[in-house]
């Protein structure tokens, strides 16, 4: 963690996702939008196109990225931050892993294990998803050699 003015700064890794619209300009204004709350992105992987991972059939391809960021945010408080943006950005309430206009997940946050009902840390799926260990190895190699191991 970093101490910045008396306040710590948490590191936080994002898993960012969509398949509806405008697929890149969707990502692109969840990181905009992302940098215009409470989170300091810090770096953002490449956008790679993947096939859609259960839900229904037909669904068009993703595009997803993962990026690296801080927050003073709580985890309860950031992913509510992440839900409101989702929200401006268009998302409406869907089938599980239907098809989405923006979805943004919080895959690592610090070194905490949270287990809620709306909240999950680490996400429980990172690690079975090629689409979020690709563009999260891009931004942090290291991070995913251990998290592997």
């Amino acid at each position: 963690m970093f101490i910045c003015k008396g306040s710590v700064l948490a590191i936080v890794y994002f898993g960012l996702g969509s398949n509806l619209g405008d697929r890149k300009k969707n990502i692109l204004g969840a990181l905009a939008r992302m940098r215009q709350s409470a989170i300091r992105i810090q770096k953002v992987s490449h956008v790679i196109e993947t096939k859609p991972v259960g839900g229904p059939k037909g669904q068009n391809d993703y595009l997803n990225a993962a990026a690296k960021g801080t927050t003073e945010l709580t985890p309860g408080k950031l992913l509510r931050t992440l839900k409101s943006i989702e929200k401006k950005l268009g998302r409406k309430k869907g089938l599980r892993y239907g098809p989405r206009l923006i979805d943004i997940d919080i895959l690592i946050y610090e070194n905490k294990w949270i287990k809620t009902p709306k909240l999950t840390i680490p996400h429980p799926r990172m690690l079975k998803r090629e689409f979020v260990l690709k563009p999260l190895k891009e931004i942090a190699p290291k991070l995913v050699k251990e998290l592997l191991s």
